[in-house]
């Protein structure tokens, strides 16, 4: 690998601060084993002038879902779960699943949700509505979502087993298995992954994943004597002249609660998100992509078998669902999402340098993970700005990246 052209990150890296495309970002890169770069640029905290380095704690939000995906894969191994059984049979609040058509009609549905449906984001459970016109079960899908905001600056007391509970009273926005739209599947599977162990998600998460690995600053929350590593969030907006015209961009902090994930992190959340909810640093998480890179191990350490792991690379929606996954994240071109991650299968198609198997995903403050292991090849980068997930500078970095291989 050309390490000497890899030192375009920098560049890439201090331009993006410097316009304040966001505060604070850092990359780590592993190839064959070994780490080959490290690159960080802008703070954690600006106000304080704190830089954001690799003792950073940040929110990974979206990229709790590989964790998660691996958490249930666990129980996939050990006879615990099945893919295709129906989720009325982990979750019985689950039966008498109803659907939304012709906008805010309800009837009920023709299939249940299977586990896999959990997984490939087919269950018909999404984020809530983003427009006048979305389904009925999207409003009161946004509505629980404000609820959970409130209850993280409450009491907190709404738990995982409560939130599922309450989705299904939730009419999902298409038959089961029938469509692919993004949203609360992992939240739901995270209750199930509680029922199947007979732990708390972040029990069963620290026994089977965190402490085998080594992953000391992951959790749902960040305690006391850690708060001062914790990132803070930013929103980056255009600013314009007088005609209307954007002449650049600034930042402000950012501190409401999003998806019932709290900012401060500073509590044990009773609602333990499997599709949001932990913190991280770029070191600890890298020990999970090495894992899962090294096909289920890391220092002698094994969480999933090898074939589960290629399970996670090879997998692929059926074709007409590819169909509407292309349609809905055409800027995830090229690639198919199951268990919880991407897959790059038709690397031609992308929309930026890739192989053929890497997989990863990414998060609302923009956090990204790219394992690629027929290259060897792991990529974690960490930064907290609002309304991210795969940016601009994550699209130069991945082509600086391959380009250097």
């Amino acid at each position: 690998m050309d390490k000497n052209h890899l030192k375009h990150i920098q560049t890439l890296f201090d331009d993006a601060t410097a316009q304040k495309k966001m505060a604070g970002v850092n990359l780590l890169i592993y190839k064959d084993g070994n780490e080959i770069g490290y690159f960080q640029s802008g703070y954690a905290d600006i106000k304080e002038k704190r830089l954001y380095d690799r003792n950073t704690i940040c929110r990974m939000y979206s990229m709790t879902k590989p964790v998660t995906a691996v958490a249930a894969l666990i129980l996939v191994e050990e006879g615990k779960l099945d893919l295709s059984e129906e989720l009325g049979n982990y979750l019985p609040c689950f039966w008498n699943l109803q659907v939304c058509y012709k906008g805010n009609d309800i009837r009920k549905s023709c299939r249940n949700i299977l586990i896999q449906d959990l997984l490939n984001m087919t269950s018909g459970y999404t984020y809530g509505a983003w427009s006048d016109d979305s389904p009925i079960g999207e409003k009161m899908t946004s509505t629980l979502i404000n609820e959970l905001n409130q209850d993280v600056i409450g009491e907190n007391k709404i738990t995982t087993q409560q939130v599922a509970q309450r989705l299904a009273q939730i009419p999902v926005s298409f038959e089961p298995g029938t469509d692919y739209n993004y949203g609360l599947s992992a939240d739901i599977l995270g209750a199930v992954i509680e029922k199947m162990s007979g732990e708390k998600l972040s029990e069963f998460m620290k026994k089977r994943i965190f402490e085998p690995l080594g992953m000391s600053d992951t959790a749902f929350f960040v305690p006391f004597e850690k708060q001062p590593r914790l990132s803070k969030v930013y929103k980056s907006y255009d600013v314009k002249d007088e005609k209307g015209n954007v002449t650049g961009k600034e930042l402000e902090l950012f501190t409401n609660c999003n998806l019932g994930i709290q900012d401060k992190m500073d509590h044990a959340p009773a609602f333990e998100s499997g599709g949001a909810g932990l913190c991280s640093t770029i070191d600890d998480y890298m020990k999970f992509a090495l894992m899962l890179l090294n096909k289920g191990s890391l220092n002698g350490k094994r969480i999933l078998q090898p074939k589960t792991v290629e399970f996670m690379q090879n997998s692929y929606l059926r074709d007409d669902l590819q169909q509407h996954f292309n349609q809905k994240m055409e800027h995830l071109s090229g690639y198919t999402y199951c268990n919880l991650v991407r897959v790059a299968f038709e690397p031609e198609k992308c929309k930026f340098i890739t192989e053929k198997g890497e997989f990863g995903w990414d998060g609302w403050l923009g956090p990204y993970l790219s394992i690629d292991i027929k290259n060897q090849l792991a990529i974690v980068m960490t930064m907290q700005r609002t309304d991210s997930g795969t940016t601009d500078v994550t699209r130069k970095m991945k082509n600086i990246v391959y380009s250097s291989l």
